[in-house]
């Protein structure tokens, strides 16, 4: 006859504890998901910028704060991956050594609109000003919200070289000669402008 009042031993002891179940659980996902991403910092193809790849100029840097602000993305995506429908629709899939210089990566997991990682160069300044402004100017079935503003407001310089120096200590070449001309270098110019010389610049270091 078996022993109800005998203590629970081994596996048993787990498979009746949820606590017990829980705990280990985790610490199995946990060990092993280091394992799998501990070894991606090591490996140069993630860590290596790709040949060609240059930090973002001054204006290029305040566009792609204007992009965060605003939200941008929420509804694109820079992530094409290694899939023939989004090759031909987009170009070639992205490399990890792209996104070296992004603090944070703008790789994104939504695309209400179209991924933009090779955007850069595929339109003209002029058009990307007119679908800023008003999409369906361009796009007339487009949804994307307008933003008029933009070629209003100036690009505010003095918030770029402590900018600058923060993307300087996270490993961006930025020199500090960069760095002192870089409110200078956008004076004057509007956040439109910023905008479309942070969107013509994405993807260009991969031909």
């Amino acid at each position: 006859m078996a022993n109800h009042n005998a203590p629970v031993k081994g596996h048993e002891r787990i498979e009746t504890s949820n606590f017990l179940m829980i705990v280990l659980v985790t610490l199995v996902l946990s060990v092993g998901g280091l394992l799998e991403i501990v070894p991606l910092f090591f490996q140069k193809s993630t860590t290596q910028p790709v040949e060609g790849l240059k930090p973002y100029t001054a204006l290029q840097l305040a566009g792609r704060d204007v992009y965060l602000r605003e939200g941008c993305y929420n509804c694109h995506s820079q992530m094409i991956r290694p899939f023939q429908a989004e090759t031909l629709r987009y170009g070639p899939y992205s490399r990890a050594g792209e996104s070296v210089y992004d603090h944070p990566f703008q790789w994104g997991s939504k695309r209400t609109g179209p991924d933009l990682a090779r955007v850069g160069g595929r339109y003209s300044d002029e058009w990307h000003r007119i679908h800023l402004i008003n999409p369906r100017d361009v796009v007339p079935e487009s949804i994307m919200p307008a933003y008029p503003w933009l070629e209003k407001d100036l690009v505010k310089a003095e918030g770029l070289p402590p900018r600058m120096k923060a993307m300087q200590k996270l490993g961006v070449p930025y020199s500090d000669e960069e760095i002192a001309k870089s409110a200078e270098e956008v004076k004057g110019k509007t956040e439109l402008d910023a905008m479309v010389a942070y969107l013509q610049v994405l993807g260009t270091a991969i031909k």
